[in-house]
């Protein structure tokens, strides 16, 4: 039933998944009361805005997840092995969305699947990845709030303090694609 609609559901809606991003109860003073959402279309990420009639009927769907280790880029696809059934899955660029600036072999990572199709790759919250670069940050600032751009081994950038050095250890948030710690 569309009351019954929470942000994190899958739905099918004419045979394609959606994931429920909000939803709101919407009362009108002479008019029959509504569920107004924001869905994304799970095969194109795009955010679509939908009323649903209050105790309109909807199909909600179960997303398997699989654990999945990344082994190698493979042309414009990633290579993963499913840790249960040591299956190799190749997932196109477009599913791994902005993971790809932190995926190195061997990250595991959370899949999400709808029969054999993969809907959604999410990494852990933390991971410890390797300083390849650092720019600026010669004259070592004695602000607190200082930082300089640091270049990780798998090619993201991100603010660093001015004490991290190449070669460094750290760990970032792959959430908020923030620097937490050095290792």
């Amino acid at each position: 039933m569309s009351n019954q609609l929470t942000p994190g559901m899958t739905i099918s809606i004419n045979n394609k998944l959606y994931r429920v991003e909000t939803t709101v109860k919407v009362m009108v003073p002479k008019g029959a009361p509504f569920i107004k959402t924001k869905i994304r279309d799970l095969s194109s990420n795009e955010l679509i805005e939908k009323n649903f009639k209050l105790n309109q009927s909807i199909k909600d769907v179960n997303l398997a997840e699989r654990r999945l280790e990344f082994l190698y880029l493979e042309g414009k696809d990633y290579l993963f092995l499913d840790i249960e059934n040591l299956n190799q899955i190749l997932i196109p660029q477009h599913i791994i969305g902005n993971s790809i600036n932190y995926l190195k072999e061997g990250v595991e990572v959370k899949a999400s699947f709808f029969g054999e199709t993969i809907f959604a790759v999410e990494l852990p919250q933390f991971l410890e990845l390797m300083v390849a670069k650092v720019e600026g940050g010669e004259n070592k600032s004695i602000l607190a709030n200082a930082s300089k751009a640091a270049l990780l081994e798998t090619g993201a950038k991100i603010e660093v303090p001015p004490f991290i050095e190449a070669g460094d250890i750290i760990k970032i948030d792959t959430r908020s694609y923030e620097y937490i710690q050095r290792v």
